[in-house]
């Protein structure tokens, strides 16, 4: 099955660049962003940040001065370009990413027409839009524990095969390698298994010790190898570490970093979670408290 052809359109007024990583890797679950456009006044200093990321990320901008109403403005300029693009006939679906409830009309009219609405915004979009989405993710959800850029090393992309593998275990879907390839080159254009020294996906995956491949004629699945022992031996750590913090707590960021640096290729996404203090909340003993930006764990008996 060949990949869906996606239009990403971003509303520069109310979305953050901090969320693009996370945007670009949700939409890899999806298809292919054959268009990436965003939306904005670019020389409004507000939108500095957006125009560092622009060329980095391969995003067209359409710049819309603020001479009139810049917000009404920009909003018209997405709905008339998502129109244009819908009109083209080959684009499959669409990813609005705004938290704005002003797109609601234009996610119901792709609907219409039989494209995929992939909706994107913060916790606060309004329900009107969430509803006229054929899915929407809250960009919050996005966000990893560090925006550091990520280099492509061996063990970044051990990591994203083995969270491929649990989505799709997740949801009772095997895995075939076929699938793999094509995720990666979604996320990672310069994706290119000769990097590490293999002429084949296969024989890469073949040697990943948390991987399983079965080959059945022409047909190979992977799926992740029981690792009980080790999981247990994860789950083991992070209590001994919370405990020896005893009544202060240990932040998550802290807790985090030391994971990381005692288990290099440690992956919430492993356990089934998409954040790091959901999964540290589940271990017995171990409770998180606070919000979002000063959230705790504890040791309890």
């Amino acid at each position: 099955m060949e990949d869906k052809r996606l239009a990403l359109l971003i509303d520069s007024d109310n979305v953050s660049v901090k969320y693009i990583t996370g945007i670009l890797d949700e939409l890899t679950q999806y298809g292919v962003t054959t268009y990436r456009r965003i939306y904005g006044d670019f020389t409004n200093p507000q939108n500095a940040k957006w125009s560092e990321k622009l060329l980095e990320k391969s995003i067209i901008p359409v710049q819309q001065f603020s001479n009139t109403s810049g917000k009404n403005a920009t909003d018209s300029a997405l709905i008339i370009g998502a129109m244009d693009l819908l009109y083209t006939g080959n684009i499959d679906g669409f990813c609005i990413v705004s938290s704005d409830s002003d797109f609601t009309r234009l996610a119901s009219r792709l609907r219409e027409a039989g494209k995929m609405v992939i909706g994107m915004g913060e916790k606060k979009t309004p329900d009107s839009f969430r509803a006229a989405c054929t899915v929407f993710t809250e960009l919050e959800n996005l966000l990893a524990p560090d925006e550091e850029k990520r280099d492509l090393s061996k063990e970044v992309i051990e990591n994203d095969i083995v969270n491929i593998i649990t989505q799709n275990e997740n949801n009772g879907k095997s895995t075939g390698s076929g699938e793999i390839g094509s995720k990666l080159r979604n996320k990672y254009p310069d994706f290119d298994i000769r990097t590490y020294g293999y002429t084949q996906l296969s024989k890469f995956l073949e040697e990943i010790p948390r991987l399983k491949v079965s080959k059945t004629n022409s047909t190979i699945t992977v799926g992740l190898n029981e690792e009980e022992e080790n999981d247990d031996a994860v789950i083991k750590y992070i209590t001994e570490l919370v405990k020896k913090r005893g009544k202060k707590g240990i932040s998550m960021g802290t807790l985090g970093q030391e994971i990381k640096k005692k288990y290099d290729n440690f992956s919430v996404k492993v356990y089934g979670y998409s954040q790091l203090y959901k999964f540290i909340d589940s271990i017995p003993h171990l409770k998180v408290t606070g919000d979002s930006t000063n959230r705790k764990a504890f040791f309890t008996e």
